[in-house]
């Protein structure tokens, strides 16, 4: 199954769980195994091949030790700014975000106290 927009969170845990144990079986491994190798406990195995959350550490330990880590690459890809960012910002990176802006057609409210005078 191919993991879409329209699948629930428990949708795309079971097929985060469902291919974790494929690759674990084709390495013919058991869950101790994988759990020892990557330092984590057998139930954490469990839980993530039952499609149950764990920590992201953990994940990413089964995931080096099963030979997927390099797929992380492909999760959250390297951001690219646009060509239009890149010439404002001549090589530098971008530190914050700017915040919404004003809208220019109303003018600024009052200046009052905090008591209503």
């Amino acid at each position: 199954m191919r993991v879409s927009e329209e699948m629930s969170d428990r949708a795309i845990l079971g097929e985060i769980a469902a291919r974790v144990a494929r690759c674990r079986l084709n390495r013919n491994m058991t869950q101790e195994a994988l759990a020892e190798q990557a330092g984590v406990s057998r139930p954490t195995v469990q839980r993530l091949e039952n499609g149950a959350s764990i920590q992201l550490t953990n994940l990413i330990r089964i995931l080096r030790v099963l030979g997927l880590i390099t797929n992380l690459e492909g999760l959250v890809p390297p951001p690219v700014p646009s060509p239009i960012q890149q010439v404002r910002m001549a090589g530098r990176q971008r530190q914050r975000a700017s915040g919404r802006r004003a809208v220019e057609d109303q003018p600024p409210a009052a200046w009052r106290w905090e008591n209503g005078e």
